[in-house]
């Protein structure tokens, strides 16, 4: 990650400048949350995508560029807040979460703060059709995290359901962020192009998470394996067993997405690898790494395009 960086090294430091300047608030609690989420660590993949993509088809970064990419990085910090207070989260990046050490509602209020923020931010720019991305974003990822709520607990979820449940909160962010790059440079040409590249690598960057909820090493994760399956989340790993395994595996799976429990995690490990239940995930990942990669293929063939190919292939191999 840091040879990716290096292509937008000055615009990545100054992008981290303007977070924190945009933290301020007369509110003390919400400045020590908000420094506490974003000073956490974290790859800031999403806000380097929109440099890159600002890179790639216009060969630099203006000042929008910089506050597109806090923009990004505010959104997905608040649905980070929210969603732990949604789980019940304690964990994240190896150290408690913001509701743990404050409470929930605090959490809520500070990311609704980071919400408008970013808003505010968007009118600066006063730039509408960027405006009208953003907004579709943020609307889809809410939908994405209800929908999600929803079929926590349900078994029956398939293949597609899941599917759209990622594109909606995860991937949908990536694609905004590299297709807003292309509406501030301009570049409407463009624009498809990467927003189909930021969408095909989002889901593959979520379907490795998923896969790591089962066999990541919580000191490198973050946060501690089946976390997903003691939320009754039922990710792909599961419904591949659910549609592949034998009967018993099947009800193992079953009632423990029911039960939302964590209780038999030592059987199901040993049953989503039998199954082979992650190796069809990581098949599922590399079709959309390569999709993303299509994406990219008419594309000029920069420093940029060669970092975001290398950002493919580190979203398959990554551990965190």
């Amino acid at each position: 990650m840091q040879n990716i960086r290096r292509v937008v090294d000055s615009e990545f430091n100054a992008v981290n400048d303007f977070i924190i300047d945009q933290l301020h608030s007369r509110v003390a609690l919400v400045e020590n949350i908000g420094h506490y989420i974003i000073e956490a660590g974290g790859k800031r993949l999403r806000p380097l995508l929109a440099l890159l993509s600002a890179q790639l088809i216009d060969d630099r970064c203006d000042q929008n560029h910089i506050k597109l990419a806090a923009v990004i990085e505010f959104i997905h910090t608040a649905t980070l807040l929210h969603d732990d207070v949604v789980d019940i989260s304690e964990l994240r990046r190896g150290r408690p979460t913001a509701n743990a050490n404050w409470g929930n509602a605090p959490s809520v209020l500070v990311g609704d703060f980071l919400y408008s923020r970013a808003f505010q931010i968007l009118v600066e720019i006063g730039n509408m059709p960027l405006m009208g991305l953003l907004s579709d974003t943020t609307n889809t990822i809410a939908e994405g995290e209800v929908l999600q709520l929803t079929r926590a607990g349900q078994a029956e979820t398939d293949e597609q359901t899941y599917f759209d449940v990622i594109r909606s909160k995860t991937a949908v962010l990536f694609a905004a962020a590299c297709a807003g790059s292309a509406i501030l440079s301009n570049k409407l040409d463009a624009q498809q192009a990467l927003y189909d590249y930021g969408m095909n690598l989002g889901i593959a960057f979520q379907l490795v998470d998923d896969i790591l909820d089962y066999e990541g090493d919580p000191a490198e994760t973050g946060k501690n394996i089946g976390d997903d399956l003691a939320e009754g989340k039922p990710t792909l790993p599961l419904i591949y067993v659910l549609q592949n395994g034998s009967e018993e595996e099947k009800a193992i799976i079953r009632q423990a997405i029911s039960d939302k429990s964590a209780e038999r995690l030592p059987e199901i490990l040993d049953i989503v690898q039998r199954t082979g239940a992650l190796d069809y995930c990581r098949q599922q990942a590399e079709q959309y790494s390569a999709l993303a990669e299509q994406a990219l293929a008419a594309m000029p063939e920069n420093e940029a395009k060669t970092q975001m190919l290398r950002l493919c292939e580190i979203a398959l191999g990554r551990k965190n």
